[in-house]
């Protein structure tokens, strides 16, 4: 018996013998119930050290979560957003920057002084690329219901971005921002310090080009589309206390979770937080503005890429190679959002 107990929980050997011979007299059926339930126990927990364990060694051997705590980012998510492909020879990649591979070089998804939204942030690897990418004027905003320490840079809203309440306190956050910025802009100009200076008269064509400029900014302020792209990371959202009446905030809590093994389910949530984002991008995304969501494969992205199509000028794919083999998450590009396609037409 010693020998089986021994086997079967090496680290626990101790306490399954006590509590199996602690009481030599009492009978022998209950001693075995008592030995039965701690051997079950003991296997229990043996399992999840082993499985503990497996995880702890292949995140060790996995080339991008150790790349990603050397190069300081939040986590091997990073790398998905970042990557265009692997580099050549991976001994050398200390003496390169990461962002060879940025699937920003590949799309030019970024640029200086960009408004950006990446929902579903935690725990801020997209939103700490973002930050280098749109710096020094960047402005961006995370969103999500989980609480994380947003990297530095980062305006965060701890929320549930299905909320109607929340999309309307992010863009209410936006257009202050605009008109603080542009406040500032203007008093930075016309300080009564400065010195002024008499400069030619701009020829016809560039008071256009600033006339027209200027009328963009003042029509994106005027219908709230002030975002230049829109990052989409969400899963696994909290459990739902109230909103049961709107399908729009109950499908995606009643469908959606963490990775369940089960492949139709997982894709049908990750559907269901794709179209949310996508009609939060119709609301928010100026024209020529850039998309990027993450879904999990199955029948229904094919007709979520023809939505993507008619919203946007072109429509990507990407299975980024830290995404290990056998998971099915994959990410659509959506570019050059089309200024004169409303969200009615897309879901039709």
């Amino acid at each position: 018996m010693r020998a089986l107990m021994n086997a079967v929980a090496p680290r626990y050997g101790t306490l399954v013998k006590t509590a199996a011979i602690a009481a030599p007299h009492t009978p022998f059926a209950w001693r075995a119930s008592v030995f039965n339930h701690q051997v079950s126990i003991a296997c229990e927990c043996a399992r999840w050290s082993s499985s503990n364990s497996r995880w702890k060694q292949r995140q060790g051997k996995d080339y991008f979560a150790r790349e990603a705590k050397v190069q300081g980012l939040k986590s091997r998510a990073a790398f998905k957003l970042l990557e265009v492909g692997p580099p050549a020879n991976t001994n050398h990649v200390h003496q390169l920057t990461v962002f060879i591979w940025q699937m920003d070089a590949k799309y030019k998804l970024f640029k200086r002084g960009q408004t950006v939204i990446d929902l579903g942030y935690a725990p801020g690897s997209w939103s700490q690329v973002a930050v280098e990418r749109t710096k020094p004027n960047g402005r961006i905003v995370g969103i999500d219901l989980l609480p994380a320490q947003p990297p530095k840079g980062v305006s965060t809203i701890q929320g549930n971005f299905l909320s109607p309440a929340v999309q309307n306190m992010v863009k209410e956050y936006l257009v202050e921002f605009v008109q603080q910025r542009r406040t500032t802009d203007q008093d930075a100009e016309f300080s009564e310090d400065d010195e002024v200076f008499i400069t030619e008269r701009p020829s016809y064509i560039d008071a256009e080009r600033a006339e027209s400029i200027e009328s963009d900014h003042e029509r994106s302020l005027n219908d709230g589309k002030l975002v230049d792209v829109v990052l989409s990371d969400m899963s696994a959202p909290w459990l739902q206390t109230s909103g049961f009446s709107s399908n729009t905030l109950s499908n995606p809590y009643h469908r959606m979770m963490n990775t369940s093994g089960m492949s139709f389910r997982d894709h049908a949530g990750s559907m269901d937080l794709c179209l949310a984002a996508l009609q939060f991008a119709s609301d928010t995304l100026r024209t020529g503005g850039h998309f990027v969501c993450k879904f999990y494969q199955g029948a229904e992205d094919k007709d979520l890429e023809l939505k993507l199509k008619k919203m946007f000028g072109k429509v990507h794919r990407e299975k980024p190679d830290s995404s290990r083999s056998e998971s099915k998450e994959s990410y659509f590009v959506a570019l050059r959002r089309k200024g004169n396609v409303t969200i009615e037409e897309v879901w039709t």
